[in-house]
């Protein structure tokens, strides 16, 4: 008799343990999934993206058209990305028409917390009016909506919501209002990048590079007044400069290819005869890529 218990016994504790095995990886599998739940963002509404397949629930505007899933109409100024997310509100459409996402499957389930309390959205509208975002729990329980005046018409424009009255809660939905208003005919108002990061303008462009130029002053007095003694041709914004000077014969009495090196009046030691002297001069900004080239009439008086 003691044989038989002995194995009903082994065989019960055997399937004790593995029951409690089972329940244990079903308990684990669970918790390993709920660490995998989270929120599926930036909602961009690119096909590799999020959004575009959603299923989105247009409510309060009158038939309700669906959310479309469209080009981007203006991707010339902050936003690029080629898909936008298009709504149309009517006229006969509540204040409070929006669209909202199915509870769990889209967006997720998420926790506010300092990393996600902010909540931004680019939006293109064509007329000024409240733009509202209400984040919803699983039992429908919800806050209210944050309410923010877009200031730009016929661009895009990114709004920053502050949900940090939220943080604690948990929500899988979320609810767009595109445009919270009364309205006198039907308008299209565009959305994009829910949760993107912030815009951050590109810096100016650099100021332009000056291009060098140059004058030619015609005429100096070098008899050591100290009044326009030296002669020398005006330069702007140039790297490099050479200038030669001629008598009437055409012979060099003067040159140099220093910017800040001026004609005294001398050739070879000796006073230059007054008169006229002809200059040629190039000078050039490396930077610029210019070079100018002149040519001009010099008198010499006593």
């Amino acid at each position: 008799m003691s044989g038989p218990t002995t194995k009903k016994s082994t065989n019960f504790v055997l399937k004790l343990q593995l029951m409690n095995t089972r329940h244990i990886l079903v308990a684990s599998f669970a918790s390993f999934s709920s660490l995998l739940c989270g929120q599926n963002i930036p909602v961009d509404f690119e096909p590799t993206g999020f959004g575009s397949t959603w299923n989105w629930k247009v409510f309060e505007n009158d038939y309700n058209p669906s959310l479309q899933v469209v080009t981007n109409p203006d991707t010339t100024g902050i936003n690029t990305s080629p898909n936008v997310a298009r709504f149309d509100a009517l006229q006969y459409g509540q204040a409070f028409a929006g669209c909202e996402t199915q509870h769990g499957s889209d967006i997720g389930s998420w926790t506010i917390d300092n990393s996600n309390k902010i909540i931004r959205i680019m939006v293109y509208k064509s007329t000024i009016s409240d733009v509202g975002i209400k984040l919803v729990r699983y039992d429908n329980w919800s806050l209210g909506e944050i309410k923010i005046a877009n200031t730009l018409v016929n661009e895009w424009e990114q709004i920053e919501f502050d949900f940090s009255a939220h943080i604690g809660n948990t929500y899988d939905q979320m609810v767009i209002f595109p445009d919270f208003t009364g309205r006198p005919a039907d308008r299209v108002i565009y959305f994009d990048n829910i949760y993107g990061t912030e815009y951050m303008a590109p810096p100016p462009p650099p100021p332009a590079i000056d291009s060098a130029t140059m004058s030619l002053p015609n005429f100096f007095t070098p008899n050591s007044d100290g009044i326009n003694d030296r002669y020398q041709p005006s330069f702007q914004n140039a790297d490099w400069g050479e200038w030669s000077v001629f008598n009437r014969w055409g012979q060099e009495v003067f040159v140099t290819d220093n910017l800040s090196e001026k004609w005294n009046g001398m050739v070879q030691e000796s006073e230059a005869a007054a008169g006229v002297y002809f200059i040629l001069a190039r000078c050039g900004s490396i930077e610029a890529g210019n070079t100018v080239e002149m040519k001009g009439v010099i008198h010499l008086i006593d």
